[in-house]
């Protein structure tokens, strides 16, 4: 059984305040997937690109052992890009170019290899992407897991609120649970997000760590101290990837198990950030994903 990411695959240029690069390769679909492949051998991604992405690139993806038979290559097109330029505190950034490109016009194919899915991470895209993949999959996966943004709130709000009744879990940072919500108590925006449909929720809330709310309980992860943020670009999805690979792997659902994913999903973001782009999850290890991960149970463990 398998483990289908849907995703933007994209380039990125990056701007922090320790350095900058020319293009380079991004996208939520990319992120999720890589990280998604340290945890389990079966991810297999659906996106869309331009012939401009280039096998040299699309190697980066293939090199973990994802599946990239569901990403469509637009003869004559360009790849998605977007470019930003992030502030002296890492947390706030300036988008200085958006160029949908192949994006535009994405419709999501889903292969018939791909319909083995089990687990599927429907990542940040239009609500109406999201819910068109779900669709095309045969039988119901055993876990949908969907990430999304401030932006499809401001602008397709009823098409999210659509797809929310057929996920399992939502990914989400603090001020877009805030806006989905109405509400400023995070434990009462948790309330009213999950009588929309997901069973679980989880809230990020960047260096602060994040919130996973389901089964009526409440789980608080820390997130690692880290002395360099080189580039945050990819790490909510790294996260997402993360998360749902780790249930992949186990694959049996409960707050149990959820409470690990989120710590899973924590290790391989903390990765994701320590270089530009997909930079440091091309060289990463087992090894060290194990230490990482000791390193995170050190942190809050205590004895009273």
């Amino acid at each position: 059984m398998s483990l289908v990411v849907m995703g933007t695959v994209a380039f990125d240029a990056i701007e922090t305040p320790f350095g900058k690069t020319d293009k380079i390769v991004g996208g939520a679909g990319t992120f999720a997937a890589l990280s998604a492949s340290f945890l389990y051998d079966q991810v297999k991604l659906v996106g869309v690109i331009g012939e401009d992405f280039g096998d040299d690139n699309l190697n980066i993806i293939t090199s973990k052992g994802v599946n990239v038979e569901g990403i469509q290559i637009i003869e004559g097109g360009k790849s998605f890009f977007w470019a930003g330029k992030y502030h002296n505190d890492m947390n706030s950034r300036d988008t200085i170019t958006t160029e949908l490109n192949v994006l535009a016009d994405f419709d999501p194919i889903i292969p018939e290899s791909y319909q083995d899915c089990e687990f599927l991470l429907l990542g940040n895209a239009t609500p109406q992407i999201q819910m068109t993949t779900l669709n095309r999959l045969k039988n119901k996966p055993k876990l949908v897991v969907l990430d999304t943004m401030n932006f499809w709130m401001d602008i397709a709000m009823d098409d999210l609120k659509a797809v929310l009744k057929h996920v399992d879990v939502l990914t989400i940072n603090d001020g877009e649970a805030r806006q989905l919500s109405g509400e400023y108590s995070l434990v009462k925006a948790a309330a009213t997000i999950l009588e929309m449909g997901p069973k679980y929720l989880i809230i990020k809330k960047g260096e602060h760590g994040a919130l996973l709310f389901g089964e009526g309980q409440i789980f608080s992860a820390p997130a690692l101290p880290l002395a360099e943020v080189f580039d945050p670009t990819g790490a909510g999805d790294a996260f997402a990837g993360g998360f749902i690979g780790y249930l992949a792997k186990v694959k049996t659902i409960n707050f149990t198990n959820m409470k690990n994913a989120v710590i899973y999903g924590s290790a391989l973001a903390s990765f994701c950030v320590e270089k530009f782009g997909t930079e440091r999850l091309q060289t990463l290890t087992q090894d060290e994903i194990e230490a990482r991960l000791k390193a995170f149970v050190a942190l809050s463990k205590f004895d009273i």
